[in-house]
């Protein structure tokens, strides 16, 4: 999630602020591609210069990969017990890179404690604070953390630099908030100094789809968002003024928008991290994995070569049956991705004329029988991985018309 602030042309904030929530797409940008990654790469993605990527999620771990999704380092909970047990901090939303000290990860921190303070505005955020952590980019640990006023911004839910690196942009209600990159230093870190405050102050800036992550390309903000389960949506903002435009729209799409980021790799310039869980019924990627959609402005071939898509790994229980005989098969999909071997749900799973689709845990049960001896072989497929293959062998016998 990312904002902004400033308001210069009144018109051009009311036109946006006007602007429909259900727009065709306007054909902007041009898909070139999904990538799969673990389910608890779950909140954020950022990129660093050199194409290192890092996610954090589901609460508090932070992860590092290589340009093409190869995990290289983690840290499951980033969070030091002392922050945790002062703050009661638990939850990151989308980070970014920034190039001070060397280069550091900033953490948008906060409190979500589902369904713990009923009756309050927002009754998971129990903190009513929020922080920029500051993590180091190659050990992935905590260095420090500043309060932002909790007058201004009641949490943090994603953070995006400005390309210049002057200012870091985020949301308190419907208004983008901007800190001075400054004021992130250890001169200003809790719990000895005091909170810092907002430098500008767009109001009304967030987009009917809501903001869960946001990064800066063109010299514009882009804000990722699904409030309305049918439309899922990437808008642009222009800071001077606050206008923005429509850039990407997804309708239909099932699952949870959470960060956006841009680099050059995996096919594409802008990502857009989507994760499976909501309210309404199956997931449009699947359950068992996150997923990284890629795009490229239209009209420009995509900047670098896409990562190989993982393979889907099938195995069949039994490897033998007899002929003419009705039996169980089970299936078991399974696929290497960032490194660890997971489940594959939502594959097609077929054998001659007979089809299942794999559950959470990656099997599936297809009742066989055959008339004939010989090998048999069943594929296993699904959107953004590559077909995989497990063989059994029909043994003569009964039935056998050979």
């Amino acid at each position: 999630m990312k904002a902004l602030a400033g308001v210069a042309a009144v018109a051009a904030v009311a036109l946006a602020i006007g602007a429909p929530a259900h727009a065709a797409d306007p054909g902007r940008w041009t898909e070139t591609g999904r990538s799969t990654v673990p389910l608890y790469y779950y909140q954020g993605v950022a990129a660093d210069p050199q194409r290192r990527l890092f996610f954090n999620g589901i609460y508090t771990g932070l992860y590092r990969t290589d340009a093409q999704l190869n995990e290289t380092d983690r840290n499951d909970d980033v969070f030091p017990l002392d922050v945790f047990a002062r703050e009661q901090y638990n939850h990151i939303g989308d980070i970014d890179w920034d190039r001070r000290e060397g280069g550091r990860i900033l953490l948008p921190t906060e409190c979500y404690y589902p369904q713990a303070a009923p009756g309050q505005d927002d009754p998971n955020n129990t903190c009513r604070t929020g922080s920029i952590g500051v993590a180091d980019p190659d050990t992935l640990a905590w260095r420090y953390y500043v309060k932002l006023d909790p007058a201004e911004i009641p949490k943090v839910m994603w953070v995006a630099v400005s390309p210049n690196g002057k200012l870091v942009w985020t949301q308190s209600h419907d208004d983008l908030l901007a800190y001075s990159t400054d004021q992130i230093s250890l001169a200003h870190a809790a719990p000895g100094n005091a909170p810092i405050k907002a430098v500008r102050r767009l109001k009304n800036a967030k987009p009917p789809s809501g903001i869960t992550g946001a990064a800066f390309y063109g010299g514009r903000l882009y804000v990722a968002g699904g409030d309305d389960p049918d439309k899922f949506q990437v808008w642009s903002i222009d800071l001077a003024s606050g206008a923005r435009r429509l850039e990407i729209e997804k309708p239909g799409v099932v699952g949870e928008s959470e960060g956006l980021a841009v680099f050059a790799s995996l096919g594409g310039v802008l990502h857009w991290l989507i994760q499976p869980y909501n309210t309404r019924g199956e997931p449009t990627y699947g359950f068992a994995n996150g997923t990284v959609l890629h795009f490229v402005p239209k009209g420009q071939p995509p900047g670098t070569k896409p990562a190989r898509p993982a393979k889907i790994q099938l195995t069949v229980q039994p490897t033998q049956v007899p002929n003419g005989k009705r039996v169980k098969l089970r299936f078991h999909a399974t696929a290497r991705v960032a490194g660890r071997v997971g489940p594959v749900d939502g594959a097609k799973v077929r054998v001659g004329n007979s089809t299942a689709v794999t559950g959470r845990n990656g099997w599936a049960t297809i009742w066989f029988r055959s008339t004939k001896a010989g090998k048999r072989t069943a594929v296993a497929s699904r959107p953004g991985l590559r077909p995989g293959t497990a063989s059994f062998r029909v043994m003569p016998g009964e039935g056998d018309d050979d």
